[in-house]
């Protein structure tokens, strides 16, 4: 069986204004569509009842994100297509987090008939956009009228080695981190007291930027255990001492907090490393590895593992901010 042909030339974008009641679900898809390139994997993509996927051998991976609109992203802080990249940002790093690497990608719109069209198409850029930056292809999704805007994504897949779960961090073992922690966290402080700068934090929060190679290069490093910090690095590190039956603890000493931390820490009158101990929106990745020699290079050492349980920082109880929790909030 071979794969149809690639999907045709998007049609030109409707008129500014023009909104998703008027353009209509259908000619609302026939937009869509267009807009996301097609891997070879894929057989059927978007447009029939389900997309039809060559699946690789070995460990295949799925995993669900919800983004709803007033509780994870604003409309007037950020552009259709940087919230596009965020919501594909933060689905993309779970299977990165596994160890493996996204092929295939669906989207579920839910939004208010009086949405600007265009709006959505803009949004649809900033999803395809961040999933060529992994060879993913969005192969389908599904649409629907709300009250307000809802964007889920749902990721496909896979593993060239053993996945990496939370449950294999032991006692003895070294924490590690790939990529930014903590800027993310400052732009979004920012942005809740109205201002839009630092420019650096800010499009931080705004753009993701999850490690997406670290994932699959941890796992054929021998890493034990490994998580994407999305709700927070202390409360994301709990999760692996939780599930591994360890303590863990967090080395303030390994940050080097750059110039904008310390001026936006300065103007709310807090401790800047809050943001890193608290900030979950970069997407960095944290795992554990047997010994400071099997740390990948691009990995920075940050704490150690432990007998006993949860997670300290610089060996002492934390009882700052820890995160994010959905319904606490």
């Amino acid at each position: 069986m071979s794969p149809p042909d690639r999907v045709p030339d998007p049609p030109p974008d409707p008129p500014r204004g023009t909104t998703v009641a008027q353009l209509g679900e259908f000619g609302l898809i026939g937009h869509l569509g267009p807009r996301f390139a097609q891997g070879a994997h894929v057989f059927v993509g978007p447009g029939d009842d389900a997309a039809l996927l060559r699946t690789p051998q070995g460990h295949v991976v799925v995993s669900t994100d919800l983004q709803v609109e007033g509780r994870h992203f604003r409309r007037e802080w950020a552009t259709a297509r940087d919230i596009g990249h965020k919501a594909a940002a933060q689905a993309l790093a779970d299977v990165t987090a596994m160890g493996g690497r996204t092929h295939s990608v669906t989207v579920g719109l839910a939004t208010p008939g009086d949405l600007e069209a265009q709006w959505a198409l803009d949004l649809a850029d900033g999803i395809a956009e961040e999933c060529a930056q992994v060879g993913a292809s969005v192969v389908g999704g599904d649409l629907t009228r709300a009250d307000q805007v809802m964007i889920a994504l749902t990721v496909i897949g896979a593993c060239e080695v053993a996945p990496v779960l939370r449950t294999g961090a032991r006692p003895g073992q070294v924490l590690a981190l790939a990529g930014r922690q903590g800027w993310a966290a400052g732009g979004l402080a920012v942005l809740g007291r109205g201002f839009r700068s630092p420019r650096a934090l800010v499009e931080a929060f705004w753009r993701p930027a999850p490690p997406y190679d670290a994932g699959p290069q941890a796992a054929k490093a021998g890493a034990t255990a490994m998580i994407d910090v999305s709700d927070g690095l202390v409360a994301d590190v709990g999760h692996i001492a939780t599930d591994s039956g360890v303590r863990i603890d967090v080395q303030t000493s390994a940050f080097e907090l750059a110039e904008p931390f310390h001026a936006v820490a300065a103007a709310l009158g807090v401790d800047p490393m809050r943001f890193v101990l608290g900030g979950g929106d970069d997407h960095a990745l944290v795992a554990t590895y047997d010994s400071l020699d099997a740390v990948p290079d691009g990995w920075r050492v940050i704490g150690s593992v432990l007998a006993g349980e949860g997670v300290t920082v610089d060996g002492q109880d934390y009882d700052g901010d820890r995160g994010w929790d959905h319904f606490a909030q």
